[in-house]
C-alpha cells in the first residue's frame, strides 16, 4: 500500500482533506503543527481525527511561529476581525508563509517515510485571501520539491502534491467530507480558538455558509450561528 502524508490542522479542510486520501486506498501519516497559534485547540481535533481513523502514526511538529508574528493567529495584540465572506484582501490572520513551512516538513516526512504524496487541504475559491492557498503556489512549490529532496532529485522518485479541495466551494467541501463519512463533529475552525467557535470571523462564516448551503447539520457548537 502506497503512503501518503497528509497536513491536518483540526479544521473542516483538512479531515476532508484526510477522508479523501483514505478513500484512494493510501497509508495515510498524518502530520499536525503547534506552531503557537491562538487557536491550538484545532490540535486536539486533529488528535481526534488521526485517532478516528487509527493512523499508525500522527506526527506533531512544534515550530514558533509566534516568535515572528505578524499574524492574529500568533499575536494576541493583532485583534481577529469579524468575518467577511466575500473577502479577498490579505486579511490580519495570514500567517506570513505558513503553507510554505509545513508543505516542507511535510516533503522531508515523505521522503523519510518513502511516501509518494503529500496531501493539504488549500482552497482557492472560498478562502480568506492568503497567497498561500492558490494554485499558483502549489504548482511552484512542486517544482521547487522535486529538486529539493534526496529522493527526487538523486533516486527519481516522484513526491506528488495533492489538492483536491483547490476548486471547491465550502458547501461542495461539506457535502464531499460528508459523503465520505469525515468525522466532521472533531474539527475545530474557528481562529479566535474557545471551546465554542464564535461564529462571527472569516473562518466560522465562511464554514457556516458552506453548511447552510449544503443543506447539512454542522455538528459543532458555536456562540453565535450567524451567516
Amino acid at each position: 500500500m502506497e503512503k501518503a502524508v497528509v497536513l491536518l490542522s483540526g479544521g473542516l479542510d483538512s479531515c476532508t482533506c484526510m477522508a479523501v486520501a483514505k478513500s484512494k486506498g493510501y497509508d495515510v501519516y498524518p502530520i499536525s503543527f503547534n506552531y503557537h497559534q491562538r487557536h491550538s485547540i484545532e490540535l486536539e481535533g486533529a488528535k481526534k481525527i488521526a485517532a478516528y481513523y487509527g493512523v499508525k502514526k500522527h506526527l506533531i511538529i512544534e515550530t514558533n511561529m509566534e516568535a515572528i508574528g505578524g499574524s492574529a493567529l500568533t499575536d494576541e495584540k493583532i485583534e481577529v476581525p469579524e468575518g467577511d465572506v466575500n473577502r479577498h484582501s490579505v486579511p490580519p490572520t495570514y500567517v506570513p508563509a505558513r503553507n510554505l513551512i509545513f508543505l516542507s516538513y511535510a516533503m522531508g516526512y515523505a521522503e523519510v517515510l518513502g511516501a509518494t504524496h503529500v496531501y493539504i487541504g488549500v482552497n482557492s475559491v472560498d478562502y480568506s485571501g492568503y497567497p498561500d492557498c492558490r494554485p499558483e503556489f502549489i504548482q511552484k512549490f512542486q517544482a521547487l520539491a522535486n529538486y529539493a529532496t534526496t529522493a527526487t532529485a538523486v533516486e527519481g522518485r516522484k513526491i506528488t502534491i495533492e489538492t483536491p479541495l483547490q476548486d471547491l466551494s465550502k458547501k461542495d467541501i461539506v457535502l464531499l467530507g460528508t459523503k465520505l463519512g469525515a468525522p466532521f463533529q472533531f474539527t475545530h475552525s474557528c481562529y479566535k480558538g474557545g471551546e465554542k467557535a464564535c461564529g462571527i470571523c472569516d473562518s466560522c462564516k465562511l464554514r457556516l455558509r458552506g453548511f447552510a448551503e449544503a443543506g447539512v447539520e454542522d455538528p459543532i457548537d458555536y456562540e453565535t450561528r450567524e451567516i
